[in-house]
């Protein structure tokens, strides 16, 4: 049911937008529930038993949040989530509204594997250049691959910038051979 995911993100996006939360806590603040429901199995069984009453669940969530410091507007969110019957549906949520407030925000999620560790004024300039190539920021995630032998490849989205020795010696193999 992706569409229910998608539907509560977009709602969401709009509260975080509208009121100028900051999106990183807010994303955090859910991922911090959802894993909590992924840890508990007892938490998880309370939030989805439709024999709890929805208050003592509500008590429950208040009480995360209040440990946690979770903000009230994500609270809300999950509050509504369990009342609705539909906390299972969290985690995609989760990850539905990254994607919702990134483009809504003009950001793109870039993963970027290098042969080896990359120093930080290096990945700097790694991100300048690809924000430069997507006309978007970037939220780069960084890995390592030694095959590539030297070099990086970045996938942005389903576009792949390969610069790594690997792939330019496939290139001069592909060539040669046809």
């Amino acid at each position: 049911m992706a569409s229910v995911a998608s539907t509560y993100a977009r709602a969401f996006a709009d509260v975080v937008l509208g009121a100028h939360l900051d999106a990183n806590r807010a994303i955090g603040g859910l991922r911090r529930i959802s894993g909590l429901l992924t840890e508990s199995v007892d938490l998880r069984r309370v939030w989805e038993n439709p024999a709890v009453p929805a208050e003592q669940k509500r008590k429950l969530l208040d009480a995360i949040v209040l440990q946690d410091g979770i903000e009230r507007h994500v609270r809300n969110l999950v509050a509504v989530l369990i009342d609705h019957r539909r906390m299972h549906f969290l985690e995609q949520i989760t990850r539905q509204l990254e994607k919702e407030l990134d483009a809504r925000l003009g950001l793109a999620e870039a993963q970027i594997t290098s042969a080896r560790e990359l120093g930080d004024p290096e990945k700097r300039t790694l991100e300048a250049q690809i924000e430069k190539v997507t006309g978007k920021k970037v939220r780069a995630h960084f890995g390592l691959d030694a095959t590539l032998l030297g070099g990086a490849v970045v996938r942005v989205g389903s576009t792949i910038y390969d610069g790594s020795v690997k792939g330019q010696l496939e290139k001069i193999r592909e060539a040669i051979s046809s």
